[in-house]
């Protein structure tokens, strides 16, 4: 069993920055695609970032510049610093994380989401 936990998000002024984190665990082999989406009230949930392991990085046009995914595969995490935030930030923001397991292949994780609020 996997399990993806965010942590980070919060009340911040507009201007402002936050970090959040993603930690998987449980009986992981490997993971290669991870990534960041958020869902704001009444809208549909969209991509914000991903990484693969190897580095590579897709922004949402919106936040480029503004965000930075990176992460620490020993540890199975993955990051978003959030700078320069906006109120149009504010929304739920939800982890995802392609899981290979030894034998049985490549499965797509989610977290339960983590809330970011950006006031004006």
């Amino acid at each position: 069993q996997v399990q993806l936990v965010e942590s980070g998000g919060g009340l911040v002024q507009a201007g402002g920055s936050l970090t959040l984190s993603c930690a998987a665990s449980g009986n992981i082999f490997r993971i290669d695609v991870m990534g960041w989406y958020r869902q704001a009230p009444g809208k549909q949930r969209e991509l914000v970032a991903t990484t693969t392991r190897g580095g590579n990085t897709n922004y949402k046009d919106s936040v480029k510049g503004r965000f930075t995914i990176s992460r620490d595969n020993a540890q199975n995490t993955v990051y978003l610093q959030m700078n320069s935030l906006i109120p149009e930030d504010t929304a739920v923001y939800y982890c995802n994380a392609d899981v290979v397991f030894r034998y049985s292949g490549v499965y797509p994780h989610w977290g339960r989401g983590t809330q970011v609020t950006v006031s004006s």
